[in-house]
């Protein structure tokens, strides 16, 4: 990539756009559709949520007052409730994941998964031997949309803790999300770690096989973009045929409907009972980024080039006058070999900038 695009001015998304009127919090007729910022977090981790929320209600949900559902496989504290409670006017939902949601499988080989996660460990996969870590990946790949306290919710805006924002957004972005027919947004694509998922693509070619009544023609998608070889090829090597890159899915605004859909469903049911979420360490970002990329039109995914977001050690910084303390077409503030990181020239070049 000759120039980063986050160098170009940066402006809102086209089309009609929902403004911050009649989004007061207490206003039971405001324009707020059923959505929800997410949060999945423990205890412990409340200072670095607050810093995350502080930021997001600063940039944009001081406006729209959307609520804020956290969950988290223990209950939370007072100590949690009312740290979050005070940096917000918008609700506040505290949910404990079901234990069949986040327990390990029991068909699932411990033994095998201990075995696998000394390997991993041996190897340098980073949280491979962590197999909360793993619990984690499999409820974000596939149970998190099937808790009862998100039964009537349909987008969601996921936040982590110690995340940043840095960019005034004024508009609402999940009825840009259903006006405009966007299945998932993103701001930043990278390459993962094949070592972490040798057969993630093996198992996905089998399951596409056996249901191709769930994949869309490839010119529609993004699959070019999973299957390329030509920029790292050895983690398409050594990924037995996937590229690696995905969506970063610490940050993700998305439409529940298209994992509660049966393709989505099909697949992860299947990638589920392979094991790999345990047997090796398959992430929740590699999964959705596959999943869309055969089973979602590339039309459908949106980068939100406009909000600056960070996460260590990677960054989207747009060039906004709307920006503050974000140096435009920033990638990260890391060493330099954190750039090789980047897959996002890929998506330009296979998708495009929308």
């Amino acid at each position: 990539m000759k120039t980063d695009p986050n160098l170009e001015e940066t402006h809102e998304p086209a089309g009609h756009l929902w403004r911050a009127d009649d989004y007061a919090v207490d206003n039971p007729n405001s324009p707020r559709i059923n959505a929800t910022i997410l949060s999945l977090v423990r205890n412990e981790e409340v200072d670095g949520m607050v810093t995350s929320m502080r930021d997001l209600e600063r940039t944009w949900n001081h406006k729209f007052n959307y609520p804020w559902t956290f969950f988290n496989d223990k209950p939370f504290n007072e100590e949690f409730k009312t740290k979050t409670r005070a940096e917000t006017r918008a609700p506040c939902y505290y949910e404990v994941i079901p234990k069949e949601h986040w327990a390990v499988p029991n068909w699932i080989n411990h033994d095998l998964v201990r075995e696998s996660g000394k390997i991993l460990a041996d190897e340098g996969a980073q949280y491979g031997n962590m197999i909360s870590y793993h619990q984690m990946c499999r409820w974000n790949s596939g149970m998190f949309y099937h808790h009862p306290a998100l039964k009537n919710i349909r987008y969601y805006w996921r936040v982590e803790p110690k995340v940043h924002f840095f960019c005034d957004v004024d508009y609402d972005v999940f009825r840009y999300m259903q006006d405009h027919n966007k299945t998932y947004g993103f701001t930043i694509n990278l390459y993962d770690d094949p070592k972490t998922m040798p057969f993630l693509w093996p198992e996905t070619m089998r399951f596409t096989e056996a249901h191709p009544e769930h994949l869309k023609p490839d010119t529609d998608t993004a699959r070019p973009w999973l299957e390329d070889k030509k920029r790292r090829p050895e983690h398409n090597e050594k990924a037995n045929g996937y590229s690696t890159c995905h969506f970063w899915s610490n940050f993700e605004i998305a439409d529940m409907e298209f994992w509660r859909s049966r393709a989505y469903e099909d697949y992860f049911n299947h990638l589920d009972r392979a094991g790999g979420f345990f047997y090796e360490r398959w992430g929740d970002a590699p999964v959705h980024s596959i999943a869309l990329g055969l089973f979602e039109d590339k039309s459908k995914i949106h980068w939100f080039r406009d909000i600056g977001y960070q996460h260590i050690p990677y960054f989207n910084c747009p060039n906004s006058p709307k920006c503050t303390g974000c140096k435009k077409g920033m990638f990260t503030d890391g060493e330099d070999f954190l750039y090789k990181e980047d897959c996002r020239p890929n998506w330009f070049k296979y998708v495009g900038k929308g």
